[in-house]
């Protein structure tokens, strides 16, 4: 199939799968297979749109045959293509793991098909007001699955994330207005070329508007308040799909709006977000070495790693985007990996773990080392001895919390052997933990994704 033909097929299927599903028993394993099955052929056709646009270049069109403007634009370039198939590999595997261990509520297959399809939507589409609209959905299916299981503590945190993130969501509809205001499109490539021509005094508070509600939705110090009460307080699958994929909203928009839209505005508060970079860094680190439990730790660990996104925005040009990228992409890996890991209870749930901590930390030969690479590339480029001392600074905080954890949650004779979790389950979290050992092996198609992606955001409209 072509490019033209998978572009609508990765966002329908999973729009039709979360319809259907809505419908049924979600906690009958038939229900559950098929909402595995369904995601699977969504995530395939992302991944042979992937293949599509790094072959033949970027694909766009409008959904329905409407005229452009009126219908929905769909628009596949390597950024896009590639947040959205690491988004929804992240989100089926976790539903695997539920599946496995058994669904405990109706409704959820198909909110985690809603979430695919918003977040699937929101990465393909060229339209400002679509992608409001594809972020509103894939909060709604968040705040339901953070409440999953009905716990007190989990209905609390789903509370909690609801009422800070509309806050966001609130935020980021004011800039799309005033983006609208100011350029008169919701084209977002149009957008981009009649923002280049606005005062800069006209712009800049909208650009301060699309940062700090992005900057809610990653979870960057000092807007991350929210984040280790939800993180705690959700069950694994879904503290996965929340710090895997759906905190990729935060990265793709700052880099998408940014780099993109903004380009201008963004160099204007180079130093701000290095500063609000760097303090992510060492907060987030120097509070998961404070904490003992493991999910405290790791949310700590999520504030922390995402600061390194927005040093490599900060840095800027081919390097720092495409370091942004790939460490965008890793660390979604390592955070699904790291939460199902600390999840499940058995033999060899450690030796996972293990290849997730090593990494966070950036050992080799792990895919982590990978990303620290190309963070040590980008500020090499950027002549800062500063943020290169930064790098390697994090990296051995990173340590110290890793190795604690580590120590403490498997390194005692009772350390890992909790209530065993089934067979599959094991063997699913070390397949995971397998294909971040082999990216760092074969690291290969994560620099080509993230070097066309750069180029993507660089060649502008």
């Amino acid at each position: 199939m072509t490019g033209d033909t998978l572009l609508p097929l990765a966002v329908l299927i999973p729009w039709v799968l979360a319809a259907a599903l809505a419908l049924a028993d979600g906690r009958r394993p038939l229900v559950g297979w098929v909402s595995v099955a369904g995601l699977g052929a969504g995530f395939a056709c992302v991944l042979g749109l992937t293949f599509a646009v790094l072959g033949n270049g970027p694909v766009e069109m409008v959904a329905g045959g409407w005229p452009e403007g009126v219908g929905i634009t769909l628009r596949a370039d390597a950024l896009g293509v590639t947040f959205s198939a690491v988004s929804v590999g992240v989100i089926l595997v976790s539903l695997v793991y539920e599946v496995l261990g058994g669904v405990r509520s109706r409704t959820f297959p198909a909110l985690v098909a809603f979430m695919a399809a918003g977040l699937t939507g929101l990465f393909l589409t060229g339209d400002a007001f679509n992608f409001y609209v594809f972020f509103e959905i894939s909060m709604t299916a968040a705040y339901a699955l953070t409440g999953y299981r009905e716990k007190d503590y989990q209905v609390r945190a789903a509370f909690i994330f609801a009422v800070i993130n509309l806050l966001g969501s609130v935020i980021f509809l004011i800039a799309v207005a005033a983006l609208y205001h100011v350029t008169g499109t919701l084209d977002m490539e149009v957008m981009a070329e009649r923002a280049a021509r606005v005062r800069p005094s006209s712009i800049i508070s909208i650009a301060v508007a699309v940062f700090v509600a992005f900057s809610l939705k990653l979870g960057l110090f000092p807007f991350h308040f929210w984040l280790p009460a939800v993180y705690v307080g959700s069950h694994a699958p879904v503290a996965a799909i929340l710090s895997g994929a759906l905190a990729n909203i935060g990265g793709y928009g700052l880099l998408r709006f940014g780099a993109d839209v903004l380009p201008r505005e963004l160099e204007l508060g180079t130093a701000a977000v290095l500063v609000l970079g760097t303090a992510s860094i060492l907060y987030g680190a120097l509070q998961a070495i404070s904490r003992h439990e493991i999910v405290e730790v790791l949310a700590y660990s999520a504030i922390g790693q995402a600061g390194y996104i927005l040093v490599a925005l900060a840095i800027g040009g081919p390097v720092g985007y495409t370091a942004a990228v790939v460490y965008a992409v890793i660390n979604s890996l390592n955070k699904a990996l790291l939460f199902l890991a600390a999840g499940a209870g058995g033999r060899f749930v450690g030796a996972a773990f293990a290849v997730g901590a090593f990494s966070v930390v950036g050992v080799p030969p792990v895919a982590g080392f990978v990303g620290k690479l190309a963070m040590f590339r980008a500020s090499v480029g950027a002549g800062s001895v500063a943020l290169t001392a930064l790098i390697f600074l994090g990296g051995a905080l990173s340590f110290v919390y890793a190795f604690q954890v580590y120590q403490r949650a498997y390194w005692t004779p009772e350390g890992g052997k909790g209530k065993a979790s089934p067979s599959p389950v094991l063997a699913l979290v070390l397949l995971l933990a397998g294909l971040v050992l082999a990216l760092g092996l074969w690291p290969e198609p994560l620099l080509v994704l993230g070097e066309a992606a750069a180029g993507a955001l660089l060649e502008g409209p």
